[in-house]
């Protein structure tokens, strides 16, 4: 939790030069949006775009190669997913000033928050490619991803019990502290993204299609279904009927990787737990960096719609 205190902070034309020396790409630079780390667009002459991505200083280049290696093994069977583009040394992993520095492709695509509304096709096709990442997934495995992480559905109580305190407003805090849930012993488990969140999800605004998920820095061998509730927990804030499109998420979801009957039962208490996390973590992560507008981005969304998604005991079928 003290990942917040290494992010790093260089400027977009520091990038640039690190972008040159070690990946041979000049371009135009562009900050982008991130929680721990720092993601800078580039856009060379050609019109060409990549994403540098600079680490946490308190990452470790084990976890970074898995991402690596996650990222070569969906290539080969996704096609939603980032390319890693080596350095002019070969490596795929530079050392810059104490953080590790890498180099993807860029994907096309807005962020599934901002497009809108979300058609029952769109919600379908979001589950469908959920669906075959868990299938995918369902082979990978690194020694990196068996970790403790915060973010981890399996955590999920423990960051509730620590942070929960921190939030201002009593009867969300209250609130907060009902979505606690115990999975049950022997829920399935496999390497899940970890963060499939309404910003890491791109869609073709033209089409309503997925186009990719981006970001692999909170990939965890966690709940298998993780994935699934996770998207969910976004995708449903402010919508009028939130099971309506969560079923067809999960309709889209099974046509590609079936659900066990325990999975489908955890499904509605984890897309809860995780919200409950979020609320919790932003309250402690905004007293590290409260000028930082991306911690805040779905807050305001998640106190308004978690009293009746709390409300709600409808199971999936």
């Amino acid at each position: 939790m003290q990942l917040l205190e290494y992010t790093p902070g260089f400027d977009v034309d520091a990038a640039a030069a690190i972008a040159g020396e070690h990946f041979g790409i000049r371009a135009r630079a562009q900050a982008l949006p991130s929680e721990r780390d720092q993601n800078v667009l580039l856009t060379n002459q050609a019109g060409e775009k990549f994403v540098l991505k600079i680490a946490n200083a308190l990452e470790s280049r084990e976890f970074l190669e898995a991402q690596n290696s996650v990222l070569k093994y969906l290539e080969r069977r996704l096609s939603i997913c980032q390319k890693l583009l080596a350095s002019t040394s070969g490596e795929e992993i530079v050392s810059v000033k104490s953080h590790f520095v890498r180099m993807v492709h860029y994907l096309p695509g807005v962020p599934l928050a901002e497009v809108g509304p979300h058609s029952t096709g769109l919600l379908y096709d979001l589950g469908r490619n959920l669906g075959q990442l868990a299938q995918a997934l369902a082979s990978f495995d690194h020694p990196a991803v068996h970790r403790d992480f915060h973010w981890d559905l399996a955590n999920g109580n423990r960051v509730v019990n620590e942070f929960a305190e921190l939030i201002d407003n009593a009867s969300l805090r209250e609130l907060v502290l009902k979505c606690r849930y115990e999975a049950p012993e022997g829920l399935r488990r496999s390497v899940i993204h970890g963060d499939a969140n309404d910003y890491n999800l791109l869609v073709d605004p033209q089409s309503m299609t997925v186009t990719g998920l981006i970001d692999f820095g909170d990939m965890i061998y966690s709940y298998t279904v993780g994935d699934l509730a996770i998207a969910i927990a976004y995708v449903i804030l402010d919508k009028a009927d939130p099971h309506a499109v969560a079923a067809e998420i999960v309709r889209g979801y099974r046509s590609e990787f079936a659900l066990l009957e325990q999975e489908v039962d955890a499904l509605w208490p984890l897309v809860r737990l995780r919200l409950a996390m979020s609320v919790c973590l932003a309250a402690h992560q905004l007293r590290q960096q409260p000028e930082n507008k991306y911690l805040q981005i779905s807050q305001q969304a998640i106190e308004e719609n978690l009293p009746r998604i709390y409300a709600d005991e409808k199971g999936f079928i």
